[in-house]
């Protein structure tokens, strides 16, 4: 029995959200309840930021021209929101393990309400990351010269983060502890390394070039680095030449496949 059932009178959609509300609100209070973890997620990103524009920016170069500072920065970006699913894993099997993901699925409440509601927190989470990484972006001097366009880069980047977080949620469930899901980051790693998040796959041998110009992460990198006006680096394959279509398309096929796993994982737990 749910909420769904239990107060029909506001209808299956009113509560739907309700529930997911009070999901997210759960997920803020947490984090307000543990500074140091809210700050170690939020000053990462900074530090990221920070020694790869730093340690890199004389030893680069960018095909085309351009600053090696302004090529990068667009990537680190992306790179946070893709590396967030890790975090979304860690929390979603440290509920589990704990027996919460019980006790929820024992309330009067919409089951997917569970896994919507930590996507959404996720989100939040998110936009406070990514503001702060354009804050010290400004702060080391880098300029987007992209106009209105800054607003649909912003709008790609939470797009790739809303994607990932669904995945993030499914391999929280299948994995045992939070140790393991840790260990994500050792998978997560080289496919970042792997896409023109740090160098432009043009620069790269041709068999790897190629398959780091059909990463999704790539897509978004490069989308945002010609919607910010500042050095893209790209070849001329069609997936390059069409960024900002791949842009969208990749995380909408990440939605697709692992939001409907996620929330079937969920249903299936305890079955």
């Amino acid at each position: 029995m749910s909420t769904l059932d239990i107060a029909p009178e506001h209808g299956r959609a009113y509560w739907l959200l309700a529930d997911c509300w009070n999901m997210v609100r759960r997920g803020l209070t947490h984090y307000r309840r543990r500074p140091a973890s809210i700050a170690w997620q939020l000053g990462f990103p900074i530090l990221s930021v920070l020694l790869y524009g730093y340690v890199f920016s004389g030893a680069m170069r960018v095909p085309g021209g351009g600053d090696y500072k302004d090529f990068l920065m667009p990537g680190m970006f992306v790179m946070t929101m893709a590396f967030g699913f890790i975090n979304t894993a860690t929390l979603v099997v440290h509920d589990s393990t704990k027996g919460v993901i019980d006790r929820f699925r024992s309330m009067p409440m919409a089951s997917s309400a569970v896994v919507a509601g930590r996507g959404g927190t996720d989100l939040l989470v998110g936009c406070a990351e990514l503001g702060i990484m354009m804050l010290t972006a400004f702060a080391m001097g880098w300029r987007p010269d992209g106009g209105w366009s800054f607003l649909a880069a912003f709008g790609l980047l939470l797009w790739l983060r809303f994607a990932l977080v669904w995945a993030g949620v499914w391999l929280g469930l299948l994995v045992p502890d939070p140790e393991a899901a840790g260990g994500l980051f050792g998978a997560a790693f080289p496919l970042a390394m792997i896409s023109s998040v740090f160098v432009a796959p043009r620069l790269m041998p041709d068999w790897l070039g190629f398959v780091a110009v059909w990463n999704p992460i790539s897509s978004t990198a490069t989308a945002t680095r010609e919607l910010f006006g500042t050095p893209a680096g790209s070849g001329g394959s069609w997936v390059e030449q069409h960024a900002l279509l791949m842009a969208g398309v990749w995380p909408a096929v990440l939605t697709l496949v692992f939001l409907p796993l996620a929330v079937r994982r969920f249903r299936k737990l305890g079955a």
